[in-house]
C-alpha cells in the first residue's frame, strides 16, 4: 500500500515543553488513520505540522513523497475546528460563500451536499440543523474542491449517539470512495469501529502504530469460574497453549492462550476430567480501550 503522508523524525518544542519527540509515522493511502493519545500527547500539534500551520522544530513531512507545497495543500481538506457558518443562510449558500473564500471555481455544491446526505435540506437555514447535520455541513466544506485527503480533529466531539453514528457512517463512505482520512480522537470505541490504522502517542512519544487488526492481534482470552476455585487455578496451567492467567475483579479467572488456539470443548473436558464443573466459560476479546490504557498508563 502506497503512503500518502510520510512523517519522519518529527520534533516540536514549545519553549521547555516537548510536544513531539522524534516521531515517525507512515499514513497509507486510502486508509482511515486514527491518531490517539491522552490530552497533551501531541495529536493536534502533529495535525498542525502536517498542514503547515505549525512549524516543526525538526523533522520532515512528505505528501505523496514530496514536501508539501501550496498546490499540495489544495488536495487536503481540513476540519481542525468548526467553521463559522451564517445561521440565517441555507446550507447551499453557506457552502457557496466558503467556496468563494477558498477560491474554488465552479464548485460542485450539489454533489458535496449529496455526499454528506444533506441535499434534501440544501435550502434549509443552518439554524434549523441538528448538531450532527451541522457537523456534516462542516465536513462538506472540506469536500469542496474534491480533496484527496481529509484531516479531522475530534470530528464527533460534542455529538449525541445519533450524530456520532452519522459521522461514523459518513467517514466510512468517504474512505470507500477513495479518500484518505486522518482523524485525531479520544473516543476509542469510535476509532475501533471506524479506523483501519492507528498511532498511539503519549507525551509526544510514539508508542505504537500499524493496522488496527495488527494492533488488536492479542492473545485469546477465556474467562472461567467454578465452585472449586483453588482446583481450577491448578488446572488452568494444563490448558493447551497456556500463556498466563489473572484474577478478574469479579473473582473469575482470565486465562490467556496463543491466538487462534482456543478449544472450549477441550477446556470443558479437561476441567471435568479433573473433577471441576465450570459455571463460567466465555471467550473474551481485547478492546482498543484496554490496549490504549495498558500503553498509556
Amino acid at each position: 500500500m502506497s503512503t500518502v503522508f510520510k512523517i519522519q523524525q518529527l520534533t516540536k518544542f514549545y519553549g521547555p515543553i516537548h510536544a513531539l519527540n522524534n516521531v515517525s509515522i507512515d499514513i497509507p493511502k486510502g486508509s482511515i488513520f486514527g491518531l490517539l493519545g491522552p490530552n497533551g500527547s501531541g495529536k493536534t500539534t502533529m495535525l498542525g505540522i502536517i498542514m503547515n500551520i505549525t512549524i516543526a522544530t525538526s523533522g520532515t513531512v512528505l505528501f505523496n513523497d514530496t514536501p508539501l507545497t501550496a498546490d499540495g495543500r489544495k488536495k487536503i481538506g481540513t476540519l481542525l475546528e468548526t467553521p463559522n457558518f451564517y445561521h440565517y443562510l441555507s446550507a447551499y449558500d453557506n457552502l457557496k460563500i466558503t467556496a468563494t473564500i477558498k477560491g474554488i471555481k465552479n464548485p460542485d455544491i450539489d454533489g458535496v451536499l449529496k455526499q454528506v446526505n444533506l441535499y434534501e435540506r440544501r435550502f434549509s437555514k443552518f439554524q434549523t440543523f441538528s448538531l450532527g447535520m451541522k457537523q456534516r455541513l462542516a465536513i462538506a466544506t472540506c469536500l469542496l474542491g474534491d480533496p484527496e485527503v481529509m484531516i479531522f480533529d475530534e470530528p464527533t466531539n460534542g455529538l449525541d449517539p445519533v450524530g456520532i453514528n452519522e459521522i461514523r457512517n459518513l467517514i466510512k463512505s468517504l474512505a470507500k470512495n477513495g479518500k484518505t482520512i486522518v482523524m485525531a480522537s479520544h473516543l476509542l470505541d469510535e476509532v475501533e469501529k471506524v479506523c483501519t490504522h492507528v498511532a498511539i502517542l503519549k507525551k509526544g512519544n510514539l508508542l505504537v502504530q500499524g493496522g488496527i487488526n495488527q494492533i488488536m492481534n492479542q492473545d485469546d482470552m477465556i474467562e472461567l469460574n467454578a465452585s472449586n476455585h483453588d482446583l481450577l487455578l491448578e488446572t488452568v496451567r494444563q490448558i493447551p497453549h497456556y500463556i498466563k492467567h489473572e484474577i478478574t475483579d469479579n473473582g473469575n479467572i482470565m486465562v490467556y492462550v496463543k491466538q487462534g488456539t482456543v478449544d472450549t470443548e477441550g477446556i470443558n473436558q479437561l476441567c471435568f476430567k479433573n473433577g471441576i464443573v465450570l459455571n463460567t466459560l466465555s471467550l473474551k476479546t481485547e478492546s482498543l480501550e484496554n490496549i490504549f490504557i495498558g500503553l498509556t498508563s
